[in-house]
This record gives structure tokens, C-alpha cells and sequence, in this order.
């Protein structure tokens, strides 16, 4: 049995969990990274997470809310998944293709936002860990609730050949700079992306 030991107040408590405290936050998500890193998406607990940081699993649910919010911060990504697929189911089928571009571009030319997807995809392609990990939460976050709504057999295929093009499309312009597309104005690459990407989702 643990000691108990006295507290300032000269009062007596048993050791266990520590409380939150000011790098409280900080430890919880460099554990999150790890764990994340090593187990994946699918493998990485609260629990587990809470257990590596050495604070109770109410103090993970306290900051974080969830394993999706962990998740989020964990690899400083500038949007929310979730409200990616929100703004792009939030309209007609017949121009999801351009929400899609819409949105994704949105992202990519706001400067904070430009800054942490070039280090993310610099990640992505370099680290096996990274790339397992981006697949299973944004699977799960992005491709699996826009594939539901399709309602077509090979619905998961078709979102996923929309990422391909799309992490092209970012490769070429933001990292590559390959021209014209890197300078090419944001609602030319709408107009003319927008077409072949509503293709992918609901052509026979």
C-alpha cells in the first residue's frame, strides 16, 4: 500500500494520479504523439494515453474531450476534420466536387493554415508513422462520412481517389511550385478542378 503523505495543509493523501498542473496539457500531448505514433489512430487510448502522461483519465477528457480532439492537437492540424466534412456535406450533391475543392483550398492559402499543412505533408511523405496515422483519423473523420452519403458500392474508392488528386494537386502548387499551378489564382484551380473531382463521386 502507498504511503500516505502530508499535503501543505498537514493533512494526509495517498499517492496516485497527480493532479492537473500548469505542463499538465503539454505532457498529455506529447504522450498522445507517441502513443499515436507507435499504436496508431485505432490502437491509441484515453486511458492508455492518461496512464504514459501520469494523470487520471478525467483529466485527459477535461482538456481534450475526446480521442477525435486529441487527435486534432496532437498533430497541430489548422482545421478540425470534422468540420471539413460538415462544410462539405452542407449543400446539393451536384456540387460537392466544388465544395470539396472549395474548402480544401481554403484551408491551404490561409497563411497559419498554409504553414502547418506544407510541415504535415513534409511528414507525411517521410514518415511511414506519420502517413498510418493520418490515414486511419482522416478516414475516419473525412472519407468514411462523405463516402456514407454517395450511398454507391464503391463509394470509400471513389472519396479516396479525391484525396489522390487533391494531395496532388497540393504537392505541385505549395511544396513543388510547379508552374502555372503555383501561381495560378485560387478560383481558376476551383473551376477547373471542381468538374473532374464531382466526377470521381457520381459519375455510372
Amino acid at each position: 500500500m502507498s504511503p500516505a503523505t502530508p499535503d501543505p495543509a498537514g493533512k494526509p493523501r495517498t499517492a496516485g494520479r497527480r493532479p492537473g498542473g500548469p505542463d499538465t496539457r503539454g505532457e498529455i500531448l506529447a504522450a498522445a504523439r507517441e502513443s499515436f505514433a507507435g499504436k496508431g489512430f485505432a490502437g491509441t487510448s484515453l486511458r492508455a494515453v492518461a496512464r504514459e502522461a501520469g494523470v487520471d483519465a478525467a483529466l485527459v477528457h477535461h482538456y481534450f474531450g475526446g480521442k477525435d480532439e486529441l487527435f486534432i492537437e496532437a498533430l497541430a492540424l489548422p482545421i478540425d476534420p470534422r468540420q471539413v466534412a460538415a462544410q462539405i456535406l452542407a449543400g446539393p450533391p451536384d456540387e460537392l466536387g466544388r465544395r470539396i475543392v472549395t474548402v480544401f483550398l481554403g484551408v491551404w492559402e490561409s497563411p497559419d493554415g498554409q504553414q502547418r499543412m506544407k510541415a504535415l505533408l513534409r511528414s507525411v511523405v517521410s514518415s511511414e508513422d506519420v502517413a498510418r496515422l493520418m490515414r486511419e483519423g482522416i478516414t475516419k473523420m473525412i472519407i468514411h462520412p462523405v463516402a456514407e452519403t454517395l450511398e454507391l458500392p464503391d463509394a470509400e474508392l471513389r472519396v479516396s481517389l479525391v484525396a489522390t488528386h487533391l494531395i496532388g494537386m497540393a504537392l505541385s502548387r505549395y511544396l513543388i511550385e510547379l508552374e502555372p499551378i503555383a501561381s495560378a489564382d485560387v478560383q481558376t484551380l476551383i473551376n477547373r478542378m471542381a468538374p473532374t473531382i464531382q466526377h470521381y463521386l457520381t459519375a455510372p
